[in-house]
Order: structure tokens, then C-alpha cells, then sequence
């Protein structure tokens, strides 16, 4: 998958591409990747802290824990600095997590917390961080005798405190609550990535409308959005002109190199190979849409009943057009699904091939020829 060769290099003489160099021309051609839920836009009206803002709420009460002159207020509060971490992170109501055996709702060896929820069970899952932060006090000094009553408290108490706390990073009192935590996780949520069922789940929340209240799309986003993930014009956002939309089939890895079954959405088979890395980075399993890109330069143009040699991708088409000038020929097809093919050869090796404008032949590229782009 290297750059165009030269055009008065000799078809044969030019370099192998190598993993490295495939792993590098990869990276560099991997179409942006368009994540979808960046553009939802938060409604007007609903109350919720972003990122910058969640940061500076937290970094309130470790000023509040360490400005504490006793033991005994130090405690309380580092208490109430993991309550509020707790919320913060799990999305969880007050309601929740406020009152006695609170430790009977905690998983940290499993890392998640566990919620009663409609006579079943909700299983929230905990970050490393949360977990640490709570094992260090459970396990520490400061722990010693609360016999799993740490999150006893007045959920009133709990309230004011974050008012105070909210007032005191300058966020309006408002916003220092917990149902605007819970508010904010689901956008945070959403933001990454997370589907909008599994927020659902992890929150508790079975209204089917969630996505009405958490996100909303603008008429430009949605456009934009449609116009990037649809199908129909992805060749001719890429310098390389063949370019197919394709769904992984079959990943198979041995350590080093993942070789990628594909199949086109017309139906047709492909195969490259890439490193085990850049499989992993586009999280390639079977059902995952792609874009199957290929430089005309690492393509070959052969009779239909040709041996393909060591090529192992062979696409039917039918040539539409050919120009060339004394040295190089670019020849376009088009395949039976309406896809559109190109290959820049030798003028000579076109010439003895004897094909030309209306013939029957295949296109021909190596499975190290193939970028994919994930979608």
C-alpha cells in the first residue's frame, strides 16, 4: 500500500509492501471517522453540567476534604465527597444510595453497584478509579466502625452541601444537585459513544422518550450526518477511486497481521490484510461496516478468464473508458452491481494485454492493497 509508483518504473521492480508500511499508509488514509453522537445537541431547558464544569464541581469538595482541621470533619466530609462521586459517576438517584447497609448495594470486586429496579436488578458498572477511592476508605482508618453505614446521611444535609459546594467553583446553586448529576452522566453518557438503550438500562430509566429529553438533532446536523455515513458518495471523498462499503464477515489474526474477510453491500467477496493493531483500533468483527478503499497504481486489469497469480481480490467489470499517454494508461470499469473500478498501468502491458473499451475483464488488487476505514 504504497504511494503512486513511478511511471517509468517498471511494473515488476516496484518495492513489496511490508506490514510497517501498510500499518502507516493505513493510518494515513483512514477516513476521519464520524461519530454521531458529537453532533446531538442538548436541548435548551435541561439543566446539566458539561465536562469542564463536572471537573470543577469535583475538584470542590477535594478542597472541601482537605481543608478540614479535625479528624472527625475530615471524615464526614470525605464521606460526602464519595457520595457525590458515587452519583457523579454511576448516574444513580440520591434516593439510591443515601441510607443504611449502603454497602450492600456495592460491588467492588466486581467493580459495578447493583440497584433494585422494578422487582429485578440494575447493574451499574463502576470505574477503577471509584472503586480505589472507595476501597482506600473502607480499608483505611477513616473507615473503621461504620459497619457499611457510609452513605448514611439526610439526603436534605447531602443537598445543601452540594448547593455550597456548587457555589463555591462558581456553578449557579441550581446546577449543584443531584438530579442534575444524574442529567449530566446521561449526556456524558451519550457524548461517548454509549447507545442510547444501554443509558436506559444503566440509569433506570424506562421512558422510551429519553432521547427526546437527553439529545436532539438540528436539521444541519441531521443532514450532515446523512450525507457522511451514506453510502452514496463515499468514492468521491477519497483520492483513491475505488472505494466500496463493505461488512466484515470473518477476522482471523496470528499475532502480527489480521486478515479481514469482507463482503461488499452488492454481494461480492474481498480480503485484506492489515496489522492485528489497526484491526484492533477499528474494532473489527464480523457485522462491522467498512470502507474498502484501493490506489489505482496497486491495480491490475486482466482478461476475465485470466490466472489472477497472487492476487487474491478479482472484481468483473466492464471497461467504460481508457486514457493513456506513452507510458502509463488509466483504465476505468464499471462492475455489473454499477460500482465503479480504476487502474493505472503501463501503457505497454495494456497494449500486449490486447483489452480495451467495452471488454469483459478483471480488475485485480493484493489484500495488502486494501485500506479499510471504519465508518
Amino acid at each position: 500500500m504504497s504511494g503512486d509508483q513511478d511511471p517509468n518504473r517498471p511494473r515488476d521492480t516496484v518495492p513489496k509492501t511490508t506490514p510497517d508500511t501498510a500499518r502507516d499508509t493505513a493510518e494515513a488514509a483512514r477516513p476521519a471517522r464520524l461519530a454521531p453522537h458529537k453532533f446531538f445537541t442538548v436541548p435548551d431547558g435541561l439543566r446539566h453540567l458539561d465536562a469542564g464544569q463536572l471537573a470543577q464541581f469535583e475538584a470542590s469538595f477535594r478542597t472541601w476534604v482537605e481543608g478540614a482541621r479535625r479528624a472527625d470533619a475530615r471524615r464526614a466530609r470525605e464521606r460526602t465527597r464519595l457520595l457525590f462521586l458515587l452519583l457523579r459517576y454511576t448516574g444513580a438517584r440520591l434516593g439510591e444510595v443515601v441510607g443504611p447497609n449502603d454497602l450492600g448495594y456495592l460491588d467492588l470486586a466486581g467493580s459495578r453497584a447493583v440497584f433494585d429496579a422494578n422487582g429485578g436488578q440494575r447493574l451499574v458498572p463502576l470505574s477503577r478509579m471509584l472503586c480505589r477511592e472507595l476501597s482506600l476508605f473502607l480499608d483505611g482508618p477513616m473507615g473503621a466502625g461504620l459497619s457499611g453505614n457510609v452513605f448514611a446521611a439526610d439526603p436534605g444535609y447531602v443537598r445543601r452541601v452540594f448547593y455550597a459546594r456548587a457555589e463555591a467553583c462558581g456553578l449557579p446553586r441550581e446546577l449543584g444537585t443531584p438530579r442534575v448529576l444524574r442529567t449530566s452522566r446521561a449526556v456524558e453518557l451519550l457524548r461517548s459513544g454509549v447507545p442510547l438503550a444501554v443509558v436506559r438500562d444503566v440509569l433506570g430509566q424506562s421512558s422510551t422518550s429519553l432521547s427526546t429529553v437527553y439529545q436532539a438533532y438540528s436539521s444541519e446536523d441531521s443532514q450532515h450526518i446523512v450525507r457522511r455515513l451514506a453510502p452514496d458518495d463515499l468514492p468521491l471523498r477519497s483520492s483513491a477511486r475505488n472505494s466500496f462499503p463493505c461488512r466484515v464477515e470473518q477476522v482471523r489474526c496470528d499475532g502480527v497481521l489480521a486478515e479481514v474477510q469482507l463482503r461488499t453491500y452488492a454481494g461480492a467477496p474481498l480480503s485484506a490484510v492489515i496489522t492485528m493493531e489497526s484491526s484492533q483500533n477499528l474494532g473489527l468483527e464480523p457485522g462491522v461496516p467498512v470502507v474498502a478503499t484501493i490506489k489505482a497504481p496497486l491495480v491490475d486489469v486482466g482478461q476475465a478468464d485470466g490466472g489472477r497469480g497472487c492476487m487474491c481480490n478479482a472484481l468483473a467489470a466492464v471497461i467504460t473508458e481508457v486514457r493513456s499517454n506513452e507510458v502509463v494508461a488509466e483504465v476505468m470499469g464499471e462492475a455489473a452491481d454499477g460500482a465503479k473500478l480504476c487502474a493505472l498501468v503501463s501503457a505497454g502491458a495494456l497494449h500486449d494485454s490486447g483489452v480495451g473499451e467495452g471488454d469483459l475483464v478483471q480488475f485485480r488488487f493484493k489484500a495488502l492493497a486494501v485500506v479499510l476505514g471504519a465508518l
